[in-house]
C-alpha cells in the first residue's frame, strides 16, 4: 500500500484538548485559586522551557542517523513532542482563561462563594470539610471539590446554618452549613 495513504499515527490528536480533563462550562470564566494558578503555570514553563527543547533536540539528533522508519528515537520522540505540544496547547487555553480569586483576601462573610473552606454535616452528624477551588485544581481525596461539582453547585451562595439539598450517587441527601471561612488554599 502506498504511504500516502497510512495514518503515521494510531490516535489523531492534532487539536483535541487534553481528555482527562473536565470541560468549562460553556460561557463561565475559569476561577482558580493562585496556589492553583502558579501550578499549571509551573507545568506550562516546564514543558516549554525544559522538555519540549530537549526534545527537540533529541529528535534532530535521531533524525540525522538517516532512516526515519526504524528509527526508535526519531519515532518516540515524534510521538512525545506531539504529547507535549497538546499539553501546552491545552495549558496556555486554561492559563489564558484564567481568573484568579484568592479567598485569603475575601473579606469575611458567612455565605459561600468560590475558594470557601466549608463544613457540612449530614442528617447522621457526619462532618466533612470542602475547599471549593478551580476544575484543575479538584482533588476529592484532599476536601477540594471544583466549582462546578454537584456538591459546590448546592453550596454556593448558602450561608452557614442553611440545609442544602444535594445529589449524590446514592441518592439525595441534606447536608447543613456548619462553618464558612476563607483562607489561602495551599
Amino acid at each position: 500500500m502506498n504511504k500516502a495513504f497510512v495514518k503515521e499515527t494510531d490516535t489523531d490528536d492534532a487539536d483535541e484538548d487534553d481528555v482527562a480533563a473536565p470541560a468549562l462550562p460553556v460561557g463561565s470564566k475559569n476561577y482558580m485559586t493562585p496556589a492553583g494558578y502558579a501550578q499549571l503555570d509551573a507545568e506550562f514553563n516546564q514543558l516549554w522551557k525544559v522538555e519540549r527543547p530537549k526534545l527537540v533536540e533529541t529528535i534532530s539528533w535521531a533524525a540525522s542517523n538517516g532512516d526515519r522508519s526504524e528509527n526508535g528515537d526519531y519515532i518516540y520522540g515524534k510521538k512525545r513532542l506531539r504529547e507535549v505540544d497538546r499539553r501546552i496547547r491545552f495549558l496556555s487555553k486554561r492559563l489564558e482563561h484564567a481568573e484568579v480569586v484568592d479567598p485569603a483576601t475575601r473579606e469575611d462573610t458567612d455565605q459561600v462563594f468560590f475558594g470557601a473552606t466549608v463544613t457540612v454535616a449530614d442528617q447522621d452528624g457526619n462532618e466533612a470539610t470542602y475547599a471549593i477551588v478551580g476544575i484543575d485544581e479538584a482533588d476529592a481525596g484532599r476536601g477540594r471539590i471544583a466549582w462546578i461539582s454537584p456538591m459546590a453547585r448546592a453550596l454556593l451562595k448558602a450561608r452557614e446554618g442553611d440545609s442544602v439539598s444535594v445529589q449524590t450517587p446514592e441518592g439525595r441527601r441534606e447536608v447543613e452549613i456548619v462553618e464558612v471561612r476563607y483562607q489561602a488554599i495551599v
